[in-house]
């Protein structure tokens, strides 16, 4: 079956997206904002629901802008958000159970959000039609010609496989992505030497228990902040959704673990979840330990990222996401480079057209590429530095507890290269 064709002069150009994720949706706003036909291939058969296993995330002032200019109304991002105006780190005495400052920056200006309820307002502000769930990508080729790509999918509830062609693919398939090992044959995922145990608290209904008022005590500036704390060799990050949720994730430095399957999340057993609480209360103080023992369905991330990639894009092929930079979420990057990569990649594409699609590629890449590539080594970094793993060459550990002021600063997210400014089309 045929589904779709390739441009002709009388056509818009058109795109094809592997992956209905955040990046790919992003990917779908900014391409029609360009002028662009799009079709969004997504495995899953239909839009996420309630509140899918997923969690928060921090979106700064850049990626801000962009979602901005993809929704109807810009008021539509903020009633979905809360404020993360402080960036502070502190660190935890497991022992004696009290917590101090390590660094403040109250001049951070992210915005908090779940996963689910950003994945939800992008999706409802596309046009019908675009997002095509239920197709799963078995194959794609780059066409003779250098100037189209054609897609197989297999159609999973009917089981019916269709072809789908463009003028440009557009790999947006995750960190595991398959059309990145098609160029990339050779690149492995590293693993980072700890698994992050995550969820998130739904405390609706009890705005007043003891938990939750403990918490506020305990961290005043819950609803504002994104705190980190750290005691020794591990650490945790935490901070208030809207509709009355507490996201928190603690990593652990583990080896490697062995699971099967094509994901790089895993649940948890009902024996996982006893030695979670045990450790919680051994490590944290009492109104964190609290949180995540009160948490229902957590779930472990196993930390991966990879070195950066030599390039983004081959012939009409391009690279975006978690597919162009598996990178570690110490930085807060993974979501923001996604929707920086879609927005810049559809001001490339506006500004050159479809008859110079390989100059706005070149374009593309050339300015993301040393962006995300400074990112991902700094977010390595960081983490290592908040795990107490050595990350330096001169075999350097951060000890929260004997640390300088100056050794402090490097804990701030500010730190982070391009972390106010990035590049855009000339």
């Amino acid at each position: 079956m045929e589904n779709g064709r390739g441009t002709s002069r009388y056509c818009k150009p058109k795109a094809v997206v592997v992956g209905g994720s955040i990046a790919g949706l992003s990917c779908a706003h900014a391409l029609i904002s360009a002028g662009w036909d799009v079709v969004v291939l997504e495995k899953t058969e239909a839009p996420p629901t309630g509140s899918p296993t997923g969690a928060g995330l921090g979106l700064d002032p850049l990626a801000c802008r962009f979602l901005h200019s993809w929704l109807p109304q810009p008021q539509i991002l903020l009633d979905a958000t809360l404020p993360l105006a402080i960036d502070q780190n502190q660190a935890t005495d497991s022992e004696k159970k009290i917590s101090w400052t390590l660094a403040r920056d109250e001049q951070f200006n992210f915005r908090a959000a779940h996963w689910a309820d950003l994945h939800g307002l992008l999706y409802r502000a596309l046009p019908p039609g675009v997002v095509q769930w239920g197709h799963l990508v078995l194959s794609f080729q780059i066409m003779p010609d250098h100037a189209s790509v054609r897609v197989d999918a297999n159609v999973l509830p009917t089981n019916e496989t269709v072809e789908i062609t463009g003028d440009l693919l557009i790999a947006a398939d995750g960190c595991l992505s398959a059309i990145r090992r098609r160029f990339l044959p050779d690149l492995k995922l590293r693993y980072s030497g700890y698994c992050a145990c995550r969820g998130v608290l739904d405390f609706s209904g009890n705005e007043n228990s003891d938990t939750i008022t403990g918490l506020r005590r305990a961290y005043p500036d819950l609803g504002n902040c994104l705190y980190f704390d750290l005691a020794s060799g591990s650490h945790s990050a935490f901070y208030e959704l809207p509709n009355k949720r507490i996201n928190w994730i603690w990593y652990i430095n583990q080896p490697e673990p062995e699971f099967e399957g094509h994901s790089v999340t895993m649940k948890v057993t009902p024996e996982m979840i006893e030695k979670i609480h045990q450790e919680a209360d051994k490590i944290w103080i009492p109104e964190l330990a609290r949180v995540m023992q009160e948490t229902k369905d957590p779930f472990i991330n196993v930390i991966y990222d990879a070195d950066p990639l030599p390039r983004l894009f081959w012939d009409n092929v391009v690279l975006v996401g978690d597919a162009a930079h598996p990178t570690s979420p110490h930085g807060l990057r993974s979501t923001n480079m996604s929707i920086m990569d879609a927005g810049i990649l559809g001001q490339c594409l506006q500004k050159w057209g479809l008859d110079k699609l390989g100059s706005a590629l070149e374009e593309f890449e050339s300015i993301r590429l040393h962006v995300v590539a400074k990112q991902i080594l700094y977010s390595r970094r960081l983490g290592r530095i908040k795990q107490g793993l050595v990350f330096d060459n001169d075999n350097k550990i951060f000890d929260p507890k004997n640390v300088s002021s100056e050794d402090c600063k490097e804990l701030r997210q500010r730190n982070m290269p391009f972390f106010e400014r990035v590049p855009f089309p000339s």
